[in-house]
């Protein structure tokens, strides 16, 4: 990684860390950035955090003058808003969005900026070995993907072999267009703000991609759930939030979960009885 990060101009760059309750985390991941990209800035967005993850950030920045925090409503919550928000707060001519819990290695933000300096307008990591991930996280994913991938290949949309990717790189000016033409139509309380930036973004606009290994979260709990799955349906238009809708009634609500036995139970005494 020497060579990658002499190329690069990192003082070009901006990395982007949503955090909700990362305190084990965050001041971990901020040294190792900055020892291996000291010239950076980091942009710390916090949701609302109730372990002192912002706390802990606030004490980093007595020392590190790249390092900047943004400390969002908690009654406004969300990933995708999150980005959003320090997308928006962005001085520089590019970003890196990373997670904060390690699953996305520090190591190559590098690789990432450095196709950034080659031209590249969108930059995503791509997801090699998902064995981190248990079983119904990785049918969750892998289903959300294809979901994703079909909307986008239908509008002829920018796309890429992982469309739920957290771990991206893009031009400033670029996506700051996209946010400012379509920010209100983005599901800021979604999760894969990619998604929304691909949709949204011009259809000539070209993706690279980079592979890298999915690891083990180092600390904390995974923030997500079947929601993922409902949040990317509401993100694919109006058809999308549709479906979003009746799969919410009929698997989330009770009520509806009430309703959908009902109509099972009637369609089936109605075979039964027409076989016999």
């Amino acid at each position: 990684m020497g060579k990658v990060q002499g190329e690069v101009d990192q003082g070009l760059f901006t990395i982007i860390i949503p955090t909700l309750n990362e305190v084990g985390n965050v001041r971990n991941l901020v040294e190792e950035l900055f020892r291996l990209y000291p010239g950076v800035s980091i942009t710390i967005v916090d949701d609302g955090s109730k372990d002192g993850t912002a706390e802990s950030v606030q004490a980093m920045q007595h020392n590190r003058l790249r390092l900047n925090l943004i400390q969002r409503n908690p009654a406004d919550r969300g990933l995708t808003g999150s980005v959003v928000d320090g997308i928006k707060s962005v001085q520089t001519a590019g970003f890196v969005v990373m997670d904060c819990d390690f699953q996305h290695p520090p190591a190559k933000v590098g690789d990432l900026m450095a196709e950034m300096r080659h031209g590249a307008k969108v930059v995503v990591a791509v997801r090699e070995g998902m064995e981190p991930l248990s079983l119904s996280r990785r049918i969750g994913s892998g289903g959300a993907h294809r979901l994703a991938a079909t909307y986008l290949w239908f509008m002829r949309r920018p796309a890429t072999r992982d469309t739920m990717s957290g771990f991206f790189a893009m031009q400033t000016d670029l996506a700051k267009d996209v946010i400012r033409a379509n920010e209100e139509r983005f599901e800021k309380r979604g999760f894969k703000v990619l998604f929304d930036l691909l949709r949204f973004a011009p259809r000539d606009t070209t993706v690279v991609e980079s592979s890298y290994k999915f690891g083990d979260r180092a600390s904390g709990q995974s923030k997500l759930s079947t929601d993922v799955v409902l949040s990317v349906l509401r993100q694919c238009g109006l058809g999308g939030k549709v479906a979003s809708g009746t799969l919410h009634f009929f698997l989330i609500n009770k009520a509806g979960r009430a309703v959908g036995f009902i109509i099972l139970a009637a369609i089936f005494a109605f075979v039964i009885s027409f076989a016999a």
